[in-house]
């Protein structure tokens, strides 16, 4: 009788006992938790000026970062040599030879040698200068921006297009500049663009004629036997391929654009 009490005093007894050893552990874990969400989030005070400096220059970072590849576009011979270059696939007439992987490809480095002077007096006049802390950021944007519009200019000006840049003066309400330091970039960039269309249609136009030649060649004499089902691209191709191969095409094209910029 006596075991039998003693087992229910001992169990009575239990649940008090495991409440007061879990007490601190559960104190300390919510001191724990009471000090961790009490530490202050610092959020920047945008009101303060060198804040803000500091966050629209981390937006305008990230955005020329996105902007990147529509800046390649805009400002380099990229346009004028990939659409060269699609032009000469069409007239071929294998719609995926080379593919484009491979034109893209070819047209960046043709792209990073004619662009090389320039980027080059980008890098000594401007980046050099303002990572050595030589400039500041205003400074550096505006002398790395000079011989960009001075590689464009050039372009426009040997492609005798200026009156693309009229165009976009006119209708942002500009008067129309007498030399080239009075054009604004956001009026350069776009006529560049344009001139660099007429420039590349114009030598896809060159590029056309023999090939189209050859078509028609190949369309008559197959008119003339008969062989009305037969298509004249299928027949053409072969002639075409060995005409630019014999003529070493990709050595001319290469060469013709690389030499129709002033650099």
């Amino acid at each position: 009788m006596r075991a039998v009490l003693l087992a229910i005093l001992a169990l009575l007894l239990l649940p008090r006992a495991v409440s007061a050893q879990s007490s601190p552990i559960v104190s300390v874990s919510s001191n724990i938790t009471k000090t961790e969400s009490s530490l202050p989030f610092q959020v920047p005070d945008l009101s303060k000026r060198e804040n803000v400096g500091s966050t629209l220059q981390l937006v305008v970072l990230l955005t020329v970062l996105s902007l990147a590849p529509a800046i390649l576009l805009m400002v380099t011979s990229f346009t004028r040599i990939i659409i060269v270059l699609t032009l000469l696939r069409q007239a071929l007439g294998a719609q995926q030879l080379p593919p484009n992987q491979v034109l893209v490809g070819l047209s960046l480095f043709m792209t990073f040698l004619v662009m090389t002077p320039t980027w080059q007096r980008v890098n000594n006049e401007a980046l050099s200068p303002y990572l050595n802390g030589q400039l500041d950021q205003k400074t550096a944007l505006a002398k790395g921006l000079g011989p960009v519009r001075d590689f464009m200019w050039h372009q426009i000006d040997r492609a005798q297009n200026d009156g693309d840049v009229d165009v976009f003066t006119d209708a942002a309400g500009l008067p129309r500049a007498t030399n080239w330091d009075q054009v604004p970039t956001t009026a350069l960039v776009p006529a560049f663009m344009l001139s660099e269309l007429k420039t590349a249609f114009a030598m896809g136009f060159k590029i056309y004629l023999p090939f189209l030649i050859i078509d028609m060649v190949v369309s008559i004499l197959l008119v003339s036997m008969g062989m009305l089902m037969m298509p004249p691209v299928l027949v053409s191709l072969p002639f075409k391929l060995l005409l630019f191969v014999m003529v070493d095409g990709w050595r001319l094209i290469t060469s013709g654009l690389i030499g129709s910029f002033v650099t």
